[in-house]
């Protein structure tokens, strides 16, 4: 089959398991917002923002790097894991070690349980078999769909039900946990080759090299990405978080969700072509118009009728929100067209060019950010988080028309 059959198919899988995801993702937040109150939302957020930053600030960039390798995914798997699970294990034991500091930095005495369950997410991930890249090394997106939607499905029945059941945050929690569990298990029962406990110096040594950058781009990339959640968690209050942060999933669930199918399904295909400036462009500058004429339908719905999505989706009691949505939606546009860039950069192992699109991205947003969230709350946030894209995005592009007019030896 040729790469373009194989990469239509892959968008077929891919795009249909992030439609059922979405979909779930969308109906059981429309539950849960009838359920939980904002506040518990952004009580939840923190919990979450920790645990994102911690496995932001120890990424190793296996996955990427798995994929990246000519050599078969069983040379390195071995090693990999052995680093996962360390991994998994330090995140844990910093959460416990930091959860005081957090709570008090956010003042948020009830993020605290959530915080130290949470730490159970990260170590439980850490056993994950790394093979799993296989199904996007080798275009096997059918079995990823598979994989993933079935874990999905039962986070989403779990946190429901709990919600349903105890009326608190917890229930987010200990659905992630489950779901955490089932990746675990269905990595070793429906994947092989599964890995051993024997580490390997010079392979570590290989993921660590090319990793670094991923690792940098990484800590930018959440702090640009989530820099905002937690400026508004500190200068206003979790149930200003909790709208926001309701308002930044709607904006940009339709919208980077194309960015990311997109992004994953032609990352491997892109890999498989780096050689070959000519058909590379050609087939980024396919990709670039998919995505363009995709998500700006969507942004302009999202930004003409922000009020009526939101209460049709959550009901009235977020209605606060839907200003931030408004400007929100613009911003998912214009992250989703730039993101369209980080599958070239990384297929061409040009991760340095990601830390420093994500770094001037990160930059804009530290200037814009506090004084703007103080002037006009989650608008104002809002506004800080587009203006931060803006800024980015002819960078981005820069460096797109470098990589791809640049003829390799």
């Amino acid at each position: 089959m040729s790469l373009t059959k194989d990469t239509v198919k892959g968008f077929s899988w891919l795009a249909g398991f992030r439609g059922f995801a979405r979909s779930l993702t969308f109906l059981r937040t429309a539950i849960l917002a009838r359920i939980l109150l904002p506040d518990q939302f952004g009580v939840y957020g923190i919990a979450v923002l920790s645990l994102a930053f911690l496995e932001i600030i120890t990424e190793t960039g296996v996955n990427v790097f798995l994929v990246q390798e000519d050599q078969d995914v069983k040379e390195h798997l071995n090693t990999a894991w052995i680093v996962s699970v360390f991994r998994g294990g330090l995140i844990a034991l910093l959460i416990v070690l930091t959860t005081p500091l957090i709570v008090n930095f956010f003042n948020s005495p009830a993020s605290g349980p959530l915080l130290y369950l949470i730490g159970l997410v990260a170590l439980i991930r850490g056993f994950i078999n790394p093979a799993r890249v296989k199904f996007q090394k080798q275009l096997e997106f059918n079995k990823d769909f598979w994989f993933r939607s079935s874990i999905f499905l039962a986070e989403t029945v779990t946190a429901v039900v709990l919600a349903l059941i105890t009326k608190s945050a917890v229930a987010l929690v200990v659905a992630l946990i489950v779901s955490a569990v089932l990746e675990v298990v269905f990595s070793f029962a429906f994947i092989k080759p599964w890995p051993r406990l024997k580490f390997r110096l010079p392979q570590f040594k290989a993921i660590v090299s090319q990793g670094k950058w991923l690792t940098l781009a990484g800590v930018f990339n959440y702090l640009a990405s989530q820099g905002d959640d937690a400026v508004v968690a500190k200068l206003l209050n979790t149930t200003s978080l909790g709208f926001y942060q309701m308002a930044f999933k709607l904006a940009t669930l339709p919208v980077t969700e194309i960015g990311d199918v997109v992004g994953n399904v032609t990352f491997p295909v892109y890999v498989k072509i780096a050689g070959d400036r000519h058909r590379l462009k050609k087939a980024y500058l396919k990709t670039l118009a998919s995505v363009i004429l995709l998500t700006v339908p969507l942004g302009f719905i999202l930004f003409s009728y922000p009020g009526e999505i939101i209460t049709i989706a959550f009901g009235s009691n977020w209605l606060p929100a839907a200003p931030a949505l408004k400007v929100l939606a613009l911003y998912g546009v214009v992250r989703a067209i730039s993101g369209s860039g980080s599958a070239l950069f990384l297929s061409l192992k040009k991760q340095k060019i990601v830390t420093v699109t994500t770094f001037v991205r990160l930059t804009a947003l530290a200037l814009f950010i506090i004084p703007l969230t103080l002037k006009q709350g989650i608008v104002g946030a809002a506004q800080a988080s587009l203006l931060s894209s803006l800024v980015a995005f002819p960078v981005v592009f820069f460096f797109v028309f470098r990589v791809l007019t640049h003829n390799p030896k």
